[in-house]
């Protein structure tokens, strides 16, 4: 594997696991000073701003940007609301462009309100994500589609599975050598799969491993959503699947995304960055 402890800047920050307590600016150059060589930031910090000018600063500070997060939500119980959720996602992958962004992130949503057919929302993310990959490879930007843990099936995501995932990008591309739409796994989502390493070698045998995200599991989790753990200080054997996806030919960033609301979200930036930066180089 990749030695991250003396090639940092194989590393990436996703600008959640600092809590979103500074402007995107401040966050940019946190980021470069701690010696990461890439951020991936959200669109509620991007949008309304002056995409250009953040791009433009991201550049200067010398860093890449992994991944555009994320995606607006696709299930929908109305034609048009669909229509909109398609229009949505399209003026973000424009961003993306703009941004420089590796891929776009699609956390592709759950049941509609009032539904309990989790079939038809996967039918309609299945046929937004063809839409969406075209209008991404026109503007020369690769599609992520991020299968979230089971939990979240009813609410974030009907995607729970890579295998689903891959299932998808082969239905829409066929076997390509150069696909367009792929995955990105998470450690935090994926690290209970029995069926994970087999995934994760179709996913690099067909060059569908768009980007690669790791935090830990606490045992206890005290929220499901706001409790991720710092690497190493949970159950997930985050070298294992690292060592699995770069085996798979992976050779972009390792990215940095913890949802922490009562521990890591409370802390200075910069701690939390040094800590960081340690757990790469250390457990993961």
């Amino acid at each position: 594997m990749r030695d991250l402890a003396a090639n940092p800047q194989l590393c990436s920050v996703n600008t959640a696991t600092l809590g979103f307590q500074a402007p995107i600016r401040d966050v940019i150059d946190a980021v470069a000073r701690a010696g990461f060589g890439g951020i991936a930031p959200w669109r509620r910090e991007v949008e309304g701003g002056h995409v250009k000018a953040i791009a433009r600063h991201i550049r200067d500070a010398g860093l890449s940007v992994s991944g555009y997060c994320r995606s607006t939500y696709i299930p929908a119980t109305t034609t048009a609301e669909f229509d909109a959720n398609v229009s949505a996602n399209k003026r973000a992958i424009a961003d993306a462009a703009t941004l420089g962004a590796a891929c776009f992130v699609m956390v592709v949503g759950g049941l509609p309100k009032g539904s309990k057919d989790i079939e038809a929302a996967r039918a309609q993310v299945a046929e937004a994500s063809a839409l969406l990959v075209e209008h991404g490879r026109s503007l020369g930007v690769r599609i992520g589609l991020e299968p979230l843990h089971p939990v979240y099936a009813a609410d974030r995501s009907c995607l729970t599975l890579l295998s689903e995932a891959l299932t998808i990008c082969e239905a829409i591309e066929g076997k390509v050598d150069d696909p367009w739409l792929g995955t990105v796994i998470d450690v935090y989502h994926l690290w209970w799969d029995p069926n994970l390493r087999l995934d994760i070698e179709w996913a690099g045998k067909t060059k569908r491993i768009f980007g690669f995200h790791v935090c830990d599991w606490l045992v206890p989790t005290n929220d499901v959503l706001n409790d991720r753990g710092m690497m190493g200080d949970g159950v997930i054997d985050v070298p294992m699947i690292r060592g699995l996806v770069e085996s798979g030919g992976y050779s972009g960033p390792v990215e940095v995304e913890i949802f922490s609301a009562e521990n890591w979200w409370k802390k200075p930036m910069s701690e939390t960055l040094q800590v960081c930066r340690e757990r790469l180089a250390s457990a993961t």
